[in-house]
């Protein structure tokens, strides 16, 4: 997903009149005499400006209080919030339609191309990536610098799990970042959980009343009663956090007594 045009072509404006001022006031390229030059230059000769940028923020509190382009009001906020940016190493884990999943420690947050989409930029299949990034906030959502460096890294089973973990968790529980500026959240929408508890009695009280001769299918029963007891108490929101644990080990013990007869059934 990227921003409309319209909002495209202004990041890059507000972004390069910035690193202008920026560059003027440093003396990095003193050949350079207007914005229009410095926004042609090569990247990698922007790159000093734009590192000196990030490591010296207060750049932008000049630029907004000279205001040497004369922004209106509204463009200077732009720019004003970007000092609350992030910047760090981000795991990629996945293009979503709402957003790119950068995660970074146990934060998750959802990215938002500028003018080309992420998944152009990094392909899905190349994914997770590691970037360093600088992750701004632009108009209530999330964007980059313009600039994403990556590694070449192989990551193993257990780094994948672990950021897909982290992930799955954001997910569970509403946390996955959209926007760096509170003020314009958007008020979160939960859908309610539809109701399917009178179905989980039926199957509960029924299953109750099933037994076998076989050790293996009384045992599989034991499972399903135990997981259908634990489905029914979330329908029912009587899910304490307390109980989980409880819950959890009764699903783990009558599971393994499943496996352990699976396995001596094998070897028969």
């Amino acid at each position: 997903m990227t921003l409309p045009p319209n909002d495209g072509k202004l990041f890059f404006e507000l972004m390069w009149k910035l690193q202008y001022y920026v560059n003027d006031k440093r003396g990095f390229h003193k050949n350079i005499s207007s914005m229009e030059e410095y926004a042609n230059l090569p990247t990698k000769k922007k790159m000093k400006v734009r590192d000196e940028l990030w490591k010296t923020p207060e750049l932008i509190d000049s630029y907004t209080q000279e205001n040497p382009n004369a922004l209106p009001a509204e463009e200077l906020e732009i720019v004003q919030k970007w000092k609350s940016f992030i910047k760090g190493s981000f795991f990629i884990l996945r293009h979503l339609k709402k957003g790119s999943i950068f995660i970074k420690d146990d934060q998750v947050y959802a990215v938002h191309g500028i003018q080309d989409p992420l998944d152009e930029i990094i392909p899905s299949y190349a994914l997770p990536q590691m970037v360093e990034a600088i992750l701004l906030p632009f108009k209530g959502q999330i964007i980059y610098d313009g600039l994403l460096a990556g590694y070449s890294i192989h990551f193993g089973g257990g780094i994948r799990s672990d950021i897909n973990h982290t992930y799955i968790v954001a997910k569970q529980k509403d946390r996955i970042i959209t926007t760096l500026e509170p003020d314009l959240a958007t008020p979160i929408s939960i859908k309610p959980k539809k109701n399917i508890a009178p179905q989980l009695k039926d199957l509960s009280a029924a299953l109750t009343k099933l037994k076998s001769d076989s050790p293996l299918q009384n045992s599989a029963l034991a499972l399903a009663r135990a997981s259908l007891e634990l489905s029914l108490a979330d329908a029912q929101g009587t899910l304490a956090p307390d109980e989980i644990n409880t819950q959890a080990r009764k699903i783990f013990k009558t599971s393994k007594r499943l496996l352990n007869l699976l396995d001596i059934m094998e070897e028969e």
